[in-house]
């Protein structure tokens, strides 16, 4: 073999080493997935939105709750039988209002029960997620956030609320048509938001309470970045635990591991689930 051939040789090596790396943390997350799994007698989902640096200049991309997310763990939810429980685990910035609400309702449908797991943040869509489930699990220092609509003006994004009160502080005739009819579209993003919210939270506080509740995270109250802690949340009524299980640590560590990889799917889980009488097989969404 030439040196021509040897130097081809190590450059196919070396280009296999970033795949190679990538197969071996995906084998280790579905490994720690299914010791999770056995120990909690529950199918895991894994919601993951990290912010990546990808290209020579280590530009970061931010990621976030997406149709493909909501389809990939729909998919995980049918499949998963009604007496089996689920845990999903999330840590997200939020995402699209569509895909969040498509996740909340299938994780309330489901009819064994759901807990969602938080070991650092899920703000916005994300709390919409948790607020679906059956149990809400964070570290003690881990934050959800308000989950008030936002809409696009003029190629930036408002808190609904913020556009009501203007037209609110305004006569109508200083106002211009742009802002009116994003004023009308504020209104019924709020009372939309708000009644979602106020069915996720019904059968868990009372009626009059689960109201207040809803109307406090979907209308302005806060901003949309403010972190509510685990005593915020308490105070409002809000059922959570912060036993956390160590191995959700430990799974989230081996997100961390990968850095530079837009090809990891943000939802991740197991397929095929046998019970945890039995195996369960490799795979991802």
């Amino acid at each position: 073999m030439g040196g021509l051939d040897l130097l081809f040789l190590l450059i196919f090596l070396m280009s296999l080493q970033p795949v190679i790396q990538r197969k071996m943390l995906q084998n280790a997350r579905y490994s720690k997935i299914r010791e999770i799994e056995r120990k909690r007698g529950s199918r895991v989902i894994t919601l993951i939105h990290r912010q990546e640096t990808v290209g020579f200049f280590g530009l970061p991309i931010s990621r976030f709750i997406d149709i493909d997310d909501s389809e990939a763990i729909l998919r995980a939810i049918h499949m998963t039988d009604d007496d089996v429980p689920i845990d999903l685990i999330i840590h997200t910035p939020g995402g699209l209002v569509l895909a969040a609400g498509q996740i909340a309702r299938a994780i309330k449908r489901h009819r064994a029960k759901t807990t969602v797991i938080v070991p650092h943040y899920a703000m916005s869509g994300g709390t919409l997620i948790a607020l679906a489930a059956d149990e809400i699990i964070m570290n003690p220092d881990a934050v959800l956030g308000p989950v008030d609509p936002q809409l696009g003006m003029g190629g930036s994004v408002v808190p609904a609320a913020s556009v009501v009160k203007v037209l609110a502080q305004k006569p109508v005739d200083k106002v211009d048509d742009q802002t009116l009819i994003l004023a009308d579209v504020s209104r019924k993003a709020l009372r939309q938001m708000e009644n979602f919210v106020f069915s996720l939270l019904k059968d868990k506080m009372p009626e009059e309470k689960a109201r207040s509740v809803a109307r406090d995270l979907t209308t302005g109250k806060w901003t949309h970045d403010y972190p509510l802690t685990v005593d915020d949340l308490r105070a409002m009524g809000i059922n959570v635990s912060t036993d956390v299980p160590k191995e959700v640590y430990e799974l989230m560590e081996l997100y961390r591991a990968e850095v530079g990889s837009l090809r990891r799917p943000s939802v991740e889980f197991i397929p095929t689930y046998h019970g945890v009488r039995n195996h369960n097989h490799n795979g991802e969404a």
